[in-house]
């Protein structure tokens, strides 16, 4: 039997080819991660969880995810959390939380804001007031649940909690005030029992007076937008704004709760101690302050600042786990296992499209790939460093005004309103990038190429021009090749995305690495969205298969060296913001990039390169893999520019009437 399963086994590998084999392995690691993060998220079977969508005020719907513990039942009920995800993020980005409260017996629910992932845009009150007004969404739902007593009968609806991190912590403070304001009608108390504020202080004011909930807080230490906080004068040298123990908005919170009791208050000149509980959980009047030191965008994803706020909620609602503590967190090992689904995910996709080229129908397509190995001269290195040098400045200096340039180009967008036209506010900036860098980049490459060719042209007498430079761009080979390229680009993009919904439908788990890189399953929004963005941000992903494959790849030096060189080489610009805003920030305390007159909030879109840098990294290598397999430089950038742009609009805000 054994010598019998061996020749079976090597024809089999003979048929599918090393392509097949790879996908294969590739499609087990991703399932097998995903099952023992879907696992974890459940707390291995004990917290059941399940995708809802809640219909709104004005027809519109708030998706989210709810995870019951077994524990919770009508006899035994728990406390209810409402998680909210911040700017930016979709309901995966605070499944970490979500799921560390539902281990502890909390039922969670855990939404995505308007206009950002599932959930719908807000029809009725658009711009800044989506969160003063309807909580992102959270609003509707903490009325449904707590007026509804057949609604969530294992909730115990006099506890529900709200918390979130950056504009969704914004939302929990509204949360804290909305509800005590409409307490009036509810014989003085109020629906929200407790809230906990991460990474936002901006609207802790007066209005804090309204609030008739236990309330915690977390500012990182090293938050980036600090600069916009007043600076207590009170304070020592030195202080920053983000120095919670001075702050100003520290000072209002804890006051806020020692005035309801008639405590003495704490006065500017004195300070606010960290990680102490002020006031009493008993009468909704508990304050507790954090400073977890961090920066704003890993704050959500420290294990301290996790602590803190699991920490504060068993405090303020007296529910505390028999046996975990809030240090025992395995949120990790989930973030760990999606980032393996991820990265094999994205591994993947040469394999599935090699194995395409099997087909009879795309073989003929296929050419054999031009590898150029001879060594550069001295005229050759200068030339790639004046090119490199050139597109890396160009990059650098227009990032930002691409960013001013938006407001203008795409206003409603810009302003947070619903729009068909470019609804990304966001990724509006970044296109007009990428369009900009990209020509760029093409026209100084092609300008070093000619000019290269005249030089060779005296010695060899050959003609020089633009049509035999694109011949050498090995494109597709007439209308019937491109068709059929951008068909198999299709195909593979198709494979990808069915098996990410077919993982999520089985374990309710996508792919992703925190927040700087996901994959989550499409909506119809953003299946509209990308025949919108696409053909822009396409310009940039051809313009580097082109110089990468056709210029950048030259040379005797190991391949993996020079596609190291050229990823470096792509998200060197970026880096240089990334190098000027935090080393401005390490010697100052303040960002170098904040806001502008006009309003324009640079270090948001500073923020971004977090997402965009490792992108821009990968593409030479994606381009060169795909040039190696098809012969041309077309399918790869369709491929890559499909998924990619697909990850960053299904991860982003869209102001979209849907």
């Amino acid at each position: 039997m054994e010598s019998q399963k061996s020749p079976i086994l090597k024809e089999l590998i003979r048929k599918i080819g090393k392509s097949g084999v790879w996908v294969i392995i590739l499609t087990l690691v991703i399932l097998i991660s995903s099952l023992f993060a879907s696992l974890i998220q459940s707390d291995w079977g004990n917290v059941k969880i399940e995708k809802v969508i809640f219909e709104a005020r004005d027809g519109q719907t708030v998706a989210y995810d709810l995870y019951v513990p077994e524990t919770a039942s009508i006899e035994n009920k728990a406390p209810l959390m409402v998680v909210i995800a911040g700017f930016q993020r979709s309901r995966e980005t605070q499944g970490h939380v979500a799921l560390e409260f539902a281990r502890r017996g909390f039922v969670v629910i855990n939404i995505d804001p308007y206009s950002q992932g599932d959930s719908s845009s807000s029809q009725g009150i658009q711009g800044r007031a989506i969160a003063t007004v309807e909580g992102y969404g959270a609003f509707d739902i903490i009325d449904y649940v707590y007026d509804n007593e057949d609604v969530y009968p294992f909730a115990d609806k006099d506890r529900i909690g709200v918390t979130g991190h950056s504009a969704g912590g914004n939302a929990a403070y509204q949360a804290a005030v909305y509800f005590g304001q409409k307490s009036v009608n509810n014989n003085g108390v109020s629906k929200v029992h407790s809230v906990f504020i991460s990474g936002y202080v901006l609207s802790i004011t007066s209005s804090i007076t309204y609030s008739k909930s236990n309330m915690g807080m977390d500012y990182a230490l090293y938050d980036e937008g600090a600069f916009r906080n007043p600076l207590n004068d009170s304070a020592p040298d030195g202080t920053t704004k983000a120095d919670m123990t001075w702050a100003i908005e520290s000072h209002t919170f804890v006051n806020s709760g020692l005035e309801k009791q008639g405590l003495p208050l704490i006065s500017l000149s004195s300070e606010v101690e960290i990680a102490k509980i002020y006031g009493n959980p008993n009468f909704r009047t508990m304050r507790m302050v954090f400073n977890t030191p961090t920066i704003h965008a890993f704050q959500p994803y420290d294990k301290d600042a996790t602590k803190n706020m699991i920490s504060f909620f068993e405090i303020a609602m007296d529910f505390r786990h028999e046996t975990l503590n809030a240090s025992d967190q395995v949120w990790q090992i989930k973030e760990t296992l999606t980032t393996i689904s991820l990265v094999a995910s994205l591994a993947m996709i040469v394999p599935v499209a090699s194995l395409l080229y099997r087909i009879p129908f795309f073989k003929k397509t296929k050419k054999v790939p031009v590898i150029d190995r001879t060594k550069r001269n001295v005229y050759g290195i200068l030339n790639y460093l004046i090119v490199f040098l050139l597109t890396a400045s160009f990059a650098a200096l227009t990032y930002l005004p691409s960013a001013k340039l938006s407001l203008s180009l795409f206003p409603e967008a810009s302003r947070s309103v619903n729009t068909w036209f470019f609804p990304q506010r966001m990724t509006n900036a970044v296109m007009i990038w990428a369009v900009l860098s990209g020509t760029f980049s093409m026209i100084v490459f092609t300008v070093s190429r000619l000019i290269g060719r005249f030089f060779k042209s005296k010695k060899t007498k050959e003609s020089i021009s633009i049509r035999q430079e694109i011949r050498t761009w090995e494109l597709a080979d007439g209308f019937r090749h491109g068709v059929k390229t951008i068909a198999l680009a299709l195909m593979v993009v198709t494979i990808y995305f069915l098996l990410l919904m077919m993982v999520y439908w089985i374990f309710h788990v996508d792919y992703r690495f925190i927040f700087v890189m996901a994959a989550r399953p499409l909506n119809w929004k953003v299946l509209i969205q990308i025949l919108i963005y696409f053909p822009f941000f396409f310009i940039f992903y051809l313009s580097n298969s082109i110089r990468v494959n056709s210029g950048q790849m030259h040379g005797k030096s190991p391949e993996w060296a020079k596609l190291l060189l050229s990823g470096v080489t792509n998200m060197a610009g970026l880096l240089i913001i990334l190098f000027i805003q935090y080393v401005a920030f390490v010697r100052t305390g303040t960002i170098a990039y904040t806001e502008l007159p006009d309003g324009t909030t640079q270090w948001l879109y500073v923020n971004i390169l977090f997402t965009l840098i490792p992108i821009i990294f990968l593409m030479p290598f994606f381009n060169r893999w795909f040039y190696k397999i098809s012969g041309n430089t077309l399918l790869g950038p369709i491929v890559i520019c499909l998924i990619f742009v697909i990850m960053s609009l299904n991860n982003s805000v869209a102001y979209i009437p849907l």
